[in-house]
């Protein structure tokens, strides 16, 4: 299943039966298939339906319906949320999650949240080489991002990727759209008592929702929609007055976010 699902003319009912008919299936058993397979995503009666006219999540999911009633073996999937937004995202992980019950699913993607929640077994490439194999929890390159790690949509605004995490936005200084996975270093955050004139382009109001030591170095957790993790000395901590409650401002520049 490609990242971007390519349709023939027609309907959607065509576009699921073409591969059963190719195979001879009988068509009262190609109506019994396709009625089943969009039971499965989420899209009952969706067969007289227009295939190019459907949204993007809706596409991506007729596409998994289309190979499903073929029932294969073994299911390839090229980013299959990258383009969705969070709520279909969410439905189509939820499929993927059902069918690797009863068949092999291999994933191609860059979306961390997907690979934590789905996968049992991860192979990371790094420029076209095997860098490691293993579960999740075993791949340095996903581990070791633990903190300020959001997933969301992007969407390009005046040449700045603007990253939607759950309501509040990230501004990014790359070229990137659809679904994506971030990451902010806690140190390369900056925190104040009051809004700070500043040329980074992320800024947000929050509260100090948590406060733990690390050896000398003082972890804030601030809410500002998201929570985030702030590093910052002991001594910053203490001429700040900081507490839990304590409404503070956080900032940090587009150039500072990492895309994965």
């Amino acid at each position: 299943i490609f990242q971007s699902p390519l349709f023939l003319k027609g309907d959607v009912y065509t576009n699921m039966a073409y591969g059963l008919r190719l195979r001879g299936t009988p068509e009262d058993a190609i109506q019994e298939k396709v009625d089943e397979g969009l039971e499965r995503v989420r899209l009952p009666g969706y067969g007289c339906r227009d295939a190019r006219k459907l949204s993007g999540g809706e596409q991506q999911r007729v596409a998994l319906a289309r190979a499903l009633v073929l029932d294969p073996q073994v299911l390839l999937l090229d980013e299959p949320t990258s383009n969705l937004d969070v709520p279909n995202a969410k439905v189509v992980s939820a499929i993927i999650e059902e069918e690797a019950k009863g068949r092999t699913v291999v994933v191609s993607t860059h979306d961390l949240d997907l690979i934590r929640s789905l996968t049992t077994r991860t192979v990371h490439l790094d420029g076209g080489r095997v860098t490691e194999v293993g579960a999740p929890t075993e791949i340095t390159s996903i581990t070791r991002l633990t903190e300020n790690l959001f997933t969301g949509t992007s969407t390009m605004v005046d040449g700045v990727a603007n990253v939607d995490i759950g309501g509040t936005v990230i501004r990014v200084a790359a070229e990137r759209t659809g679904r994506v996975t971030i990451h902010v270093k806690p140190e390369d955050i900056i925190v104040s008592g009051e809004r700070i004139s500043t040329s980074a382009r992320n800024q947000f109001r929050g509260n100090v929702v948590g406060v733990e030591d690390h050896d000398g170095t003082v972890v804030l957790r601030v809410d500002a929609g998201r929570v985030f993790a702030v590093h910052i000395t002991r001594g910053s901590f203490r001429e700040m007055g900081l507490n839990i409650g304590r409404e503070v401002y956080i900032s940090f520049k587009a150039t500072a976010v990492l895309v994965l």
